[in-house]
């Protein structure tokens, strides 16, 4: 039998999004440094485009689009193989990830080969989690390591295991794996460098026409209202791209419309939010993950109150950061000053004590991963506990109630197929993703207000 322990860790990741993608692969390299790291995208609807996944900038040995029942396949065939992977990172929405632990306990199952060889899974979430908390955790039970990006999380996650009678010992407290950068040094007094406001743009909060172009206006006005600083509209995918939510009401359409245009001094950026960030002043979002990254590096970060403080915009999460701020204020010359024992909580450990936040889960991964054998994969959710609610989940990946592919879900063949049937195939799938987005940007928003007239 193959040794469980190898002098370079194999580890893969599966992402639907490019945001999950940054998150899952970074993750990787947190929990098990000097890794070899292959990536999996799951085809779907948020499928990243190359230039989503250049701006990401997570590497790995090889990347490549699949299904969910091919990785299935894969996973099942590595895991006999004479050099098996080590750890498994499900960056994925929760129904996919709870989709993909019942077809990896199946492939798996006990007294296989797989079974004595597999891999220690791991999930967790991209950013902050302020709604379907219960939802998205049970979705998520099953995995070996369930990871929680704050104490604050971590306390939440296991009360919601031990309210329904499952095991919380799969929670293990992080942080988020993007975290970094230089230290703010405060605004650019005497250099030629303006002071620059950056605006994180989101791509379903908040939801209407009306209050996304109320806040754009008030990020031009604020442009117009100083015109020696610099007013950056951050985005996060251009137009026909989908990321971690569907994005209904691009910012650059409405844009378009801003009368007499944006100023010269307000302009929409997209790239990395690392170096965005190094070039920030003053960060502005409703409830981005991109103010604890500004926050960690010790930016004045606002988070906006304008359209209330409300669970469905998420910015009720920041309640006690001292973020909480308005445009007019913010207008004013208001700078918020954060609370230290809230960032403490969020795992945002702006006094440098995030170089051991991932300690414990990199411990916890590599007992696991140099254990003899590994239990089975057991999640809360089964065909008994939840019988009028698991099928649907299986069946969008795919699989049966037991975790087995559908008729009609065959193997996909080859995975770099060539000629006319790769054209064929990518065609097809181009005018598919196409229609869909279309259908979400264009047709579903005109059908909703159709039905308010």
């Amino acid at each position: 039998m193959p040794s469980r322990t190898t002098s370079t860790p194999r580890v893969a990741v599966l992402a639907d999004s490019d945001t999950r993608w940054k998150w899952g692969a970074l993750t990787a390299y947190r929990i098990q440094p000097d890794v070899r790291l292959d990536g999996y995208l799951l085809r779907g609807r948020a499928t990243p485009t190359v230039r989503q996944l250049d701006e990401v900038g997570a590497r790995a040995e090889q990347l490549r689009e699949i299904r969910g029942v091919d990785f299935l396949d894969l996973m099942r065939d590595d895991a006999a193989s004479d050099a098996p992977y080590d750890v498994v990172v499900l960056a994925c929405v929760g129904g996919a990830v709870q989709a993909m632990l019942h077809g990896l306990a199946r492939a798996w199952e006990s007294g296989t080969a797989a079974a004595a060889r597999r891999p220690v899974v791991v999930t967790g979430y991209v950013g902050v989690v302020y709604e379907k908390l219960a939802d998205g955790l049970l979705l998520r039970h099953g995995a070996d390591v369930v990871l929680a990006n704050s104490r604050h999380d971590a306390d939440r996650f296991r009360a919601v295991y031990r309210g329904v009678g499952a095991d919380p010992g799969s929670v293990v407290e992080c942080a988020l794996p993007f975290l970094g950068g230089a230290p703010y040094t405060g605004a650019p007094d005497g250099t030629d460098r303006p002071c620059t406001v950056v605006f994180a743009a989101q791509p379903s909060v908040p939801d209407s026409r009306a209050d996304r172009t109320y806040l754009l206006r008030r990020a031009v006005e604020h442009a117009r209202r100083h015109p020696g600083r610099e007013v950056l509209i951050k985005l996060r995918s251009k137009p026909g791209e989908h990321t971690t939510h569907i994005e209904e009401l691009p910012y650059q359409k409405l844009a378009a419309k801003i009368p007499g245009g944006l100023p010269a001094n307000c302009r929409l950026v997209y790239g990395n939010m690392g170096e965005i960030l190094d070039r920030t002043d003053l960060m502005v979002t409703v409830s981005s993950t991109a103010a604890l990254e500004s926050l960690h590096r010790g930016i004045p970060t606002a988070v906006l109150t304008d359209l209330g403080i409300r669970e469905a915009l998420g910015n009720h999460h920041f309640l006690g950061s001292g973020c909480l701020a308005s445009w007019d204020e913010l207008d004013a010359g208001h700078r918020p000053e954060p609370d230290p024992a809230w960032l403490a909580r969020q795992g945002v450990a702006a006094d440098g004590g995030y170089e051991r936040a991932f300690d414990a889960a990199r411990d916890r991964v590599t007992a696991l991963r140099t254990a003899d054998r590994l239990p089975p994969i057991t999640p809360y959710y089964t065909p008994r506990t939840a019988p009028g609610y698991l099928p649907g989940i299986l069946a969008r990946h795919g699989l049966d109630p037991h975790g087995a592919p559908l008729a009609g879900y065959a193997a996909d063949g080859p995975q770099t197929p060539g000629g006319l049937r790769k054209v064929a195939r990518d065609t097809v799938r181009d005018a598919a993703r196409g229609a869909y987005r279309h259908g979400v940007q264009r047709v579903a928003p005109a059908i909703r207000r159709w039905g308010q007239l």
